[in-house]
């Protein structure tokens, strides 16, 4: 796998959650991302912007609107991945202005190791 530390900053970013006076949750750490994202579900199919990944979900800038609740499978165009980082479902946790909030609920055992294994390098180049 590429080194990807060119494609993400590398500490963790501080929480800024578009939930005003919210309680903060997050116990991974998350990296500030760009790249590109494609969700369907719900009779809905998007594309957006991943901004920020976890082991345990993602932030995504779209133009779409998504309520919160609603389920999606979603695919993660990482920078050296052969194929796209597959989520095979994921909730909205939370919406603000043109972004939301997507916690993973299920995703395969060999799409997590991958998942992994780009949170653990850019852990490394801290």
């Amino acid at each position: 796998m590429k080194k990807l530390s060119s494609f993400f900053k590398s500490k963790p970013v501080e929480s800024t959650l578009e939930q005003p006076g919210s309680d903060e949750r997050r116990v991974q750490p998350r990296f500030t991302a760009q790249f590109r994202s494609t969700f369907s579900g719900n009779k809905q199919e998007g594309q957006g912007r991943t901004v920020d990944i976890s082991a345990g979900g993602c932030k995504i800038e779209s133009n779409m609107q998504v309520e919160q609740g609603a389920k999606f499978e979603c695919r993660l165009h990482i920078p050296g991945l052969d194929w796209p980082l597959r989520v095979d479902e994921a909730i909205v946790r939370w919406v603000g202005v043109n972004s939301f909030g997507l916690a993973f609920l299920r995703i395969a055992t060999d799409e997590l190791a991958k998942l992994t294994s780009v949170l653990t390098d850019l852990e490394r180049d801290e």
